[in-house]
């Protein structure tokens, strides 16, 4: 247990599992609504906002906050213009994201920290961006609570939800915020490349013991504190990049699960099919 030792790593286990609670009850609305690509568009929209934040000498992650909130809102409503292409929404926010993040980044004037932003920097929380982190948690906590419900109707099929008295566009517009906000903070712990990874993997991971969807969730939350602890001890002591460690033993473990569920259902096949021929 020497690696509680450290403040900074006390930090780290603090900001990570808070961060693992909120963002799979996020992915997994995303995962299901099949937009698992805004993840992408969001975190490089977070990158334009800490390039922001820094030229105009402003907390980053509060930058990022601004520009994945603008950013999110715009997804929502081309998503909304053309819904035949609700993809296309996602690449337009991604490619004005890229292009204003590159122009910014010139202006920079702390260069490394920008870069930071890449791959994460766990370990380099300040007081401040700790107790913005508690913040948004609870407040994510507490909207995902009161709304799960209508969440539940929303993720599935949102024109049944509307018919079922559902304010689809209100609910709609505050899981946006909220997944915007997740984005952002994440983006700081994992990095912008790989934060799309954080909110799906997880879900994904729940989502192959087919439990129910109130159960997936709680799973999904279960993965990602798993990946987050898991990945942060052996980052500390074997030396690597936290966020990228994260991500790596995501993917391991879903391949895993993956590898298993289907040689487990090989195994039924041939049961039937020698049963049927006997």
């Amino acid at each position: 247990m020497s690696v509680f030792q450290y403040e900074f790593m006390r930090r780290a286990f603090v900001v990570g599992i808070l961060l693992s609670v909120i963002i799979p009850c996020v992915g997994i609305v995303v995962v299901l609504k099949r937009l698992s690509m805004i993840g992408d568009a969001l975190s490089h929209s977070s990158l334009s906002g800490v390039a922001m934040g820094l030229v105009m000498g402003i907390n980053p992650i509060l930058g990022a906050i601004i520009a994945c909130i603008a950013a999110a809102l715009a997804i929502e409503i081309i998503r909304k213009k053309i819904p035949n292409y609700a993809e296309m929404a996602i690449a337009v926010i991604l490619s004005a994201s890229v292009g204003l993040a590159g122009v910014l980044s010139g202006f920079a004037k702390n260069s490394a920290n920008f870069n930071s932003f890449l791959f994460g920097s766990i370990i380099a929380f300040s007081d401040f961006e700790i107790i913005l982190v508690i913040c948004v948690s609870l407040a994510v906590m507490l909207t995902f609570a009161a709304l799960y419900k209508e969440l539940f109707f929303i993720a599935f099929d949102e024109r049944l939800a509307g018919l079922a008295g559902v304010p689809v566009r209100t609910v709609n517009n505050i899981f946006t915020v909220l997944a915007a906000v997740t984005v952002a903070v994440a983006s700081r712990t994992v990095g912008v490349l790989i934060v799309s990874s954080t909110m799906v993997i997880p879900a994904a991971c729940a989502m192959q013991f087919r439990m129910g969807y109130k159960r997936t969730v709680a799973l999904s939350i279960l993965f990602a504190v798993a990946f987050m602890t898991a990945g942060l001890y052996i980052s500390y002591y074997a030396r690597l990049k936290p966020g990228g460690t994260i991500v790596l033993l995501g993917v391991a473990s879903l391949c895993v699960i993956l590898f298993v569920k289907n040689r487990s259902r090989g195994r039924v096949d041939i049961d039937v099919k020698m049963g049927y021929d006997e």
